[in-house]
């Protein structure tokens, strides 16, 4: 149900407003737009602005948090972060959803709880924030919010890194390439475990894991772990 009260959104942004017609402007879905007689913008504008916003202040906080992590992998955990289906949740947990105008339609169909709505109206609170406040402001609001993701990445982010990290050395020193491979799936669908075999050179390694991905990060893991032991004596 829609709450014209946006003063209970202010307060779980944790951002205090000097122009709140930004952050109504924000909240303005075009779909609401289009049913007025009058003149007003829709929030689409402040969408694109505030995608841009995040992705830097992503950027920045994970540049900070992660001085070992490479480009490439600064870039994936970036896109984890900053998906459709993330963006929503944490909008979610602000309640946005009740405080989003859409128009008649939209409003029928649920639109105040579908993830590209959320997600859009996210990026466009974030655009009404760095525009009245500016770039720190925006910096705080995004870091709170994103705090328990990227108290929860950590695991993740080294997961990700034993992959990439075991293609870039041995690359660099023979010119060869990690070969994985599913040998083995156990468990119903719902519960996966997958075994994954990696060749490179004269080294094989077993990884297992919850999926495709996380298993193959256990088994180049595992091969660094014997490269470093041979000093990258014979791969």
């Amino acid at each position: 149900m829609y709450d014209s009260n946006i003063s209970k959104l202010t307060k779980k942004l944790h951002y205090k407003f000097k122009n709140i017609a930004l952050l109504e402007e924000a909240l303005r879905h075009r779909s609401y737009v289009n049913e007025q007689d009058i003149d007003m913008n829709d929030n689409e504008r402040f969408e694109f602005l505030g995608d841009a916003v995040l992705s830097l202040v992503i950027g920045n906080i994970l540049m900070l948090r992660h001085p070992e992590f490479k480009e490439g992998d600064l870039s994936m955990i970036r896109a984890d972060l900053v998906n459709e289906t993330q963006l929503a949740g944490i909008a979610r947990s602000l309640d946005v959803g009740r405080h989003v105008q859409l128009g008649k339609g939209e409003a029928q169909t649920k639109g105040m709880d579908k993830n590209s709505i959320l997600s859009d109206t996210y990026e466009a609170i974030i655009a009404s924030v760095y525009l009245d406040g500016g770039y720190y402001a925006a910096y705080r609001m995004i870091e709170y919010h994103f705090s328990f993701l990227f108290d929860s990445i950590s695991a993740r982010s080294t997961n990700h890194y034993y992959k990439s990290q075991l293609q870039e050395l041995v690359q660099t020193t023979t010119h060869l390439i990690p070969v994985y491979k599913v040998i083995k799936e156990r468990g119903p669908d719902h519960d996966k475990t997958f075994t994954v075999q990696l060749n490179v050179g004269s080294i094989v390694t077993i990884g297992a894991g919850k999926s495709k991905k996380l298993a193959e990060q256990d088994a180049a893991r595992k091969a660094l772990d014997i490269l470093e032991k041979k000093n990258l004596g014979s791969i």
